[in-house]
């Protein structure tokens, strides 16, 4: 005998958005109508009828207002403005990049300079440039070439940006984070 087709295992998704017509569990709530115009506090079920009447949705704007503030509109367009809204606010946050620049401490000046310039050019577009000098075997006895050459970094990038983590030595490098001004 075969057994009915049921799915044990299928979790119910909690629906996404503002809770909207027979979903708002307050009974009476702040009604406000499609031209803005507040209607005042009605009973859930009048709510109801009177954005049905306007072929339009009952929208719960603010829910922990006493009683919860709804609006008639368009659920579709209400979702479409919030979706907007998010839009432009990701727009406008600007994301800080950490670029890495590799060096050893006998980097010859001409690989130094245009280096230097790859780094000028990265703090200006705003983002945090982190210098590595990497020590190969017996350099590791001379690291103070790796200080030395950490200091001119210093001394070239003060105009344009300042030292947000001072050089330090963590095993067979040395590690330097530049922000911008």
């Amino acid at each position: 005998m075969p057994y009915p087709k049921q799915n044990y295992f299928q979790r119910k998704t909690k629906p996404k958005g503002p809770r909207s017509n027979n979903r708002i569990s307050s009974p009476e709530v702040q009604v406000i109508d499609s031209d803005g115009e507040n209607l005042g506090i009605l009973n859930l079920q009048e709510a109801i009828i009177k954005a049905k009447e306007a072929n339009l949705d009952l929208i719960e704007i603010a829910a922990n207002a006493k009683p919860p503030v709804c609006k008639i509109m368009d659920m579709g367009k209400y979702k479409y403005d919030q979706q907007k809204k998010l839009n432009q606010a990701k727009k406008k946050q600007k994301k800080i990049e950490l670029k890495e620049i590799k060096l050893r401490p006998v980097t010859e000046v001409h690989d130094y300079t245009f280096k230097i310039k790859n780094a000028q050019k990265f703090l200006s577009k705003g983002d945090k440039v982190k210098f590595t000098i990497r020590f190969k075997g017996r350099e590791m006895q001379h690291s103070k070439l790796g200080n030395d050459l950490m200091e001119k970094i210093k001394q070239d990038m003060q105009s344009i940006g300042k030292v947000e983590l001072q050089p330090k030595l963590d095993g067979r490098q040395m590690i330097m984070v530049i922000q911008p001004i």
